[in-house]
């Protein structure tokens, strides 16, 4: 009976090259990231509209609420309680 004997060393080697692969520094990204920028004079514009038509609506609520023609809603605070509580 004769067993041949194959040269072990030769399998390691070659599964040793393939564990030497270069690593990856993970420290950098390899996408930049997005970014926005948004100028001053737009900032400036979008808050004064938004300061503006926050102003109108307030002056027509109080307006409502003094001639008492202001109604609350039950079903939408309701609604809206809910979605807040179970988060829908």
């Amino acid at each position: 009976m004769n067993i041949d004997k194959t040269n072990g060393s030769s399998f390691i080697q070659s599964y040793q090259k393939q564990m030497q692969v270069s690593k990856v520094d993970k420290a950098k990204p390899l996408q930049k990231e997005d970014q926005l920028q948004i100028s001053n004079e737009a900032k400036q514009m979008f808050e004064s509209k938004a300061e503006f038509d926050r102003h109108e609506k307030i002056q027509a609520l109080k307006a409502q609420v003094q001639s008492g023609d202001y109604q609350v809603n039950s079903e939408k605070v309701a609604e809206k309680m809910f979605d807040f509580w179970y988060g829908k």
